[in-house]
């Protein structure tokens, strides 16, 4: 989990950085003091979980909760504050936990394994990406389409949709993107830097398992995806038109076997 921490106050955000550290489940922290460079820095970098003190000059800790779902709504808010008359206020927005100071890194635990548990009951319960392949290839996310940094990151998942959930190495999909090309050193970092942008777009969007590794080999977990392909070939509906991932060429091969097989 990526963290962040946000206390107008520096040896109480100290306090609480150290205390977030201490949880195996965090990966890094992210810590400030300013509200606005708060805001400003989460539009371009994914949060996990921010632990936010309530009591805060300039807007305070509510205002910011609110302002950070805007930017990032996947993100889980706990608030931390000396003053329990917060809580009610604080569960109106619902936030995913509350912490009172002094803070404690046991308690910090508590917390993240909450959101845990709780993020497990949802990924059971939905699937994390709805992705359509009949006409152009589109991704969405909590019913908003899923931004990629880059067009080639968007074209790298397609073809992960392509294999049906059937790992491939780097090379393979180098070979693929790049028609002709074997082994292109060059090419090669840049599928690497392609599977770092995926990566990240999926966590935005609490979608980064659906993206796994084994060994050398990429693959889509398929049973966290809602896909018309899939659905298709397991059902026979939706209705095939004659129309598959229009943008990409690689893709002629797969749309010849579906008309084939509709006919």
């Amino acid at each position: 989990m990526r963290a962040l921490t946000v206390d107008d106050e520096q040896i109480m955000l100290n306090a609480l950085t150290s205390a977030v550290k201490e949880s195996p489940d965090i990966s890094s922290v992210a810590q400030f003091t300013s509200c606005t460079a708060t805001l400003e820095w989460a539009k371009t970098n994914p949060i996990d979980i921010a632990f936010l003190d309530i009591s805060m000059r300039g807007m305070g800790g509510l205002a910011l909760a609110e302002r950070l779902l805007e930017i990032q709504p996947n993100c889980k808010i706990v608030f931390c504050t000396g003053f329990s008359e917060y809580a009610v206020e604080a569960f109106k927005i619902h936030v995913s936990g509350y912490l009172l100071k002094p803070i404690t890194a046991k308690a910090v635990q508590a917390e993240i394994d909450h959101i845990k548990q709780e993020k497990a009951k949802e990924k059971t319960t939905y699937k994390l990406l709805t992705v359509k392949c009949f006409g152009n290839f589109e991704v969405y996310a909590q019913g908003k389409i899923l931004n990629f940094k880059r067009l080639k990151s968007k074209e790298l998942l397609a073809i992960l949709v392509d294999r049906r959930g059937a790992g491939m190495t780097a090379k393979q999909i180098c070979s693929i993107m790049w028609s002709g090309i074997e082994d292109d050193s060059k090419h090669m970092t840049y599928v690497r830097q392609l599977f770092f942008d995926l990566r990240n777009a999926l966590r935005y969007a609490d979608a980064e398992e659906v993206l796994q590794q084994n060994g050398y080999n990429y693959f889509l977990n398929t049973e966290l995806i809602d896909c018309d392909y899939f659905s298709y070939l397991q059902t026979g509906e939706p209705r095939f038109h004659g129309e598959y991932m229009m943008q990409y060429s690689w893709a002629e091969s797969t749309c010849a076997g579906l008309m084939q097989n509709n006919n």
